[in-house]
């Protein structure tokens, strides 16, 4: 039977240890993005809901496994495999529209958006790879309530 960890368990297991990460890279694309200057709105304006949203749910999803809210029922498993699902290709759709942007800003006036949009490229990617992971790991754990 599977285990859901509460407390400062969640710093100890697999696929938990990963919400700390999630969070530091998820808000760098946050920040990073806020700083450049938004020139095709709509890419962007995807980029920050995204980061924006997963940074949101994450911190609430770690603050529920902290404090015991799951009951270490496995509908928490699932929803966690869910969640992290969703968030894996959220980010993925914004990584490639983010990129995209970023190369069409390759010969702009302004190279400090350049370079900060790179960092958001490669932070944006870092963050999806490692939902992926969590959602992998998360879909193993679910499979052993």
């Amino acid at each position: 039977m599977g285990n859901l960890p509460n407390g400062v368990g969640i710093c100890t297991t697999i696929p938990d240890i990963l919400y700390l990460p999630e969070l530091i890279f998820g808000g760098l694309v946050w920040i990073l993005v806020a700083c450049t200057l938004v020139v095709p709105a709509n890419p962007q304006g995807w980029v920050m809901f995204v980061s924006v949203f997963c940074f949101v749910m994450t911190f609430i999803w770690l603050v529920v496994f902290a404090c015991g809210g799951h009951h270490n029922k496995g509908s928490w498993a699932a929803a966690d495999f869910v969640y992290h699902g969703i968030a894996a290709f959220f980010y993925l759709s914004a990584s490639v529209a983010l990129a995209k942007v970023t190369l069409d800003m390759k010969d702009s006036s302004n190279p400090q958006n350049y370079k900060l949009d790179i960092a958001a490229v490669v932070f944006s990617y870092v963050a999806t790879l490692l939902y992926f992971i969590h959602t992998i790991l998360s879909a193993i754990r679910w499979k052993s309530f």
